[in-house]
């Protein structure tokens, strides 16, 4: 069955004050670089890999006028990329269609939205390139029906409303005060789903008074995975997260035991860094 558009549903459960007004962060987004430490991207290791297409036809959308108006047939676009890309999961390839991921970044970058890059959102964080959400959510999804997911580094709140679309509860822990404030009220304002529990507070201890989960998705890299997460999760889930410091790979863990987990690496990527604490 097709879910109903974004914008149709009740709100989500902990962000529903829709009388509250919208928070955004201001800064220069065209003086910002995407960086090897700032950016949640794919490396492409082959010689001869083709440069990233824009989804943005140059004749429309430049300086974000006309993004809200052709924003359906931008997603479209951007969803026939990642399938071209070997994405296959039609829930995935579904959820990123439904989401309209323009909102969720600076009006002075809305023209590149759709555009398969990380882009910047301030405080030195990434709206995560959407083949990297992609892959992440389609690797922990195989051959799962999850009904209770984990994020850990909500960001402006984008990767969080794709879970959303694909899954029942959808927790999502972000340390960073500003962009906490942000994700809530975009999540507010889009009028979402009942689906997210948004919180302010240190992704590394994750949520164990709601564990275990069917999914944790970790959208920053560590030198290894948490413990506490690892023991989150339901047996037979999964986690996904990127693993390492200036050589990154995307690593998905699987729960076999009480006491064990199934270990495998995948592409070479490039993360913002996995942090402790809060900061306010």
């Amino acid at each position: 069955m097709r879910k109903p558009p974004f914008g149709t549903g009740p709100h989500f459960g902990n962000v529903n004050d829709v009388n509250e007004s919208r928070t955004r962060l201001s800064f220069p987004s065209n003086k910002i670089k995407i960086t090897p430490t700032n950016s949640n991207t794919r490396i492409i290791v082959a010689a001869n890999a083709a440069r990233p297409t824009s989804a943005v036809p140059a004749t429309e959308g430049r300086g974000g006028q006309n993004i809200g108006l052709n924003s359906d047939r931008l997603r479209a676009l951007m969803v026939e990329r990642l399938r071209q890309k070997g994405i296959t999961d039609e829930r995935v390839l579904e959820a990123m269609r439904s989401v309209p991921r323009h909102v969720f970044i600076d009006q002075g970058l809305a023209s590149r939205a759709y555009d398969d890059a990380a882009l910047p959102i301030g405080f030195s964080q990434t709206i995560s390139q959407p083949w990297v959400v992609s892959r992440m959510l389609s690797a922990v999804a195989e051959s799962r029906k999850p009904r209770k997911m984990l994020e850990i580094g909500t960001g402006c709140g984008y990767q969080a409303a794709v879970m959303a679309a694909m899954c029942h509860e959808v927790y999502t822990i972000e340390r960073i005060k500003p962009l906490y404030e942000m994700a809530r009220g975009t999540l507010r304002e889009l009028k979402l789903v009942s689906r997210i529990r948004l919180v302010h507070g240190d992704g590394m201890l994750g949520m164990p008074s709601v564990a275990p989960f069917d999914a944790i998705v970790i959208a920053a890299a560590g030198l290894q995975i948490p413990t506490a997460l690892l023991h989150q999760l339901d047996i037979g889930a999964r986690l996904i997260a990127p693993e390492g410091s200036d050589q990154q790979k995307l690593v998905l863990i699987e729960r076999t035991g009480v006491n064990s987990w199934d270990r495998k690496e995948l592409e070479p990527v490039r993360f913002v860094p996995l942090r402790a604490g809060i900061q306010l």
